[in-house]
């Protein structure tokens, strides 16, 4: 009896053995590249082709790349003209002043008001940039006697800009607290000394005023 059933486990085992070993061969004879991922790892220069595709994707008739939009319609000669006379527009518009012309930076009653009172005033600041250009010609000509008297004027010069433009800022913060006393002057100085440090026709919007004039 126990023979018996010794010998049917016996049979039973080996009937079972060849198809579990027919089930591991694949997995031993698979490449070590296919065991974990059922796919081969694909070379480098393939990778990185691929990827280059997907990111610029292809291009079809009609469509743009990959996102399927579609491309930029150019502009009529029509359009073109009207762009251009908008934009001449604006532009004098902007150096007349106007309000609906101007950028965030040059808008409000206070950055008027610190226009017009560098504008009306002659002030020393407005010649720095020829003083500057005649400084930087004296640093080039390599000159030993020009060079001995630059480094002094420009500290001169350092000091004409500083008082003056502590003299615009207690003007304008008079005038300011006068004629509007409800508005912020916050960056009202640095507005007012950044244009009186900039040549008087190279000032942009455009002086309404000549110096002397009263505002």
């Amino acid at each position: 009896m126990f023979r018996r059933s010794s010998a049917g486990a016996t049979d039973g085992k080996a009937q079972d053995s060849p198809g579990a070993t027919s089930q591991e061969a694949p997995a031993k004879t698979r490449p070590p590249a296919e065991t974990g991922k059922g796919r081969p790892t694909p070379k480098r220069s393939e990778a990185e082709r691929t990827r280059y595709q997907s990111i610029t994707g292809s291009t079809t008739s009609g469509r743009g790349p990959s996102t399927g939009t579609a491309p930029k319609r150019k502009a009529t000669p029509e359009e073109k003209t009207r762009a251009r006379t908008e934009r001449d527009r604006r532009m004098n518009a902007m150096r007349r002043g106007e309000e609906w012309a101007l950028g965030p930076r040059d808008r409000g009653p206070i950055r008027k008001l610190a226009r017009d009172y560098v504008d009306a005033h002659r002030r020393p600041s407005e010649y720095y940039m020829y003083v500057l250009l005649v400084l930087l010609v004296a640093l080039l000509s390599r000159n030993k006697v020009l060079n001995d008297y630059v480094s002094p004027f420009v500290l001169v010069l350092i000091a004409v800009v500083a008082v003056d433009a502590f003299v615009i800022r207690r003007a304008l913060h008079k005038l300011a607290a006068e004629r509007f006393p409800n508005e912020s002057t916050r960056g009202m100085t640095t507005y007012a000394v950044m244009r009186a440090l900039q040549i008087r026709r190279f000032r942009m919007p455009a002086p309404r005023l000549k110096p002397g004039d009263p505002f």
